[in-house]
């Protein structure tokens, strides 16, 4: 039960101010950031495939079955089928890596856990947008960190 709160505190904490993601201003925004953008949903799509495979065993002996690991895109918060990183410099456009599976889970979030990857905010003729730096962290390491931490509650 400790760990449940150490977790969400450490969740709401590390929303706050979070050294993960770099600040991305309108005249930066460009095909080079797209390029990136893409590069590095491509890169957490694999190794949400990769992780999948290597910790589905982990969970269902723990009777968290259908462990499920991917990257999520939606614009606004709706879900759109056919929605690709192609499309990611749309205003309010929103990826994120999320692990989920069947079974009691650690607080009433919709998924598991889930790692935000590119959010592109703004207004009606400005925006920004939070990207996750893959020059200072390792993704990979970041969702095995998370699936062990699900394994454990």
């Amino acid at each position: 039960m400790l760990e449940k709160f150490r977790r969400l505190f450490k969740k709401v904490e590390q929303n706050e101010t979070d050294d993960r993601y770099v600040f991305v201003s309108e005249d930066v925004i460009n095909e080079e950031l797209k390029r990136r953008i893409v590069e590095l949903e491509r890169l957490g799509e694999e190794w949400s495939i990769f992780l999948q495979k290597k910790y589905a065993k982990k969970f269902e002996n723990q009777s968290k079955q259908h462990l499920r690991i991917w990257v999520c895109r939606d614009i606004d918060g709706e879900e759109r089928e056919g929605l690709t990183s192609e499309q990611c410099l749309e205003k309010e456009y929103r990826s994120q890596i999320v692990m989920d599976y069947d079974g009691p889970k650690v607080d009433d979030d919709f998924y598991a856990y889930y790692i935000p990857l590119w959010y592109y905010f703004g207004g009606s003729f400005k925006g920004s947008g939070t990207l996750y730096d893959l020059s200072k962290n390792n993704l990979e390491s970041e969702i095995e960190d998370v699936l062990k931490i699900l394994l454990k509650d």
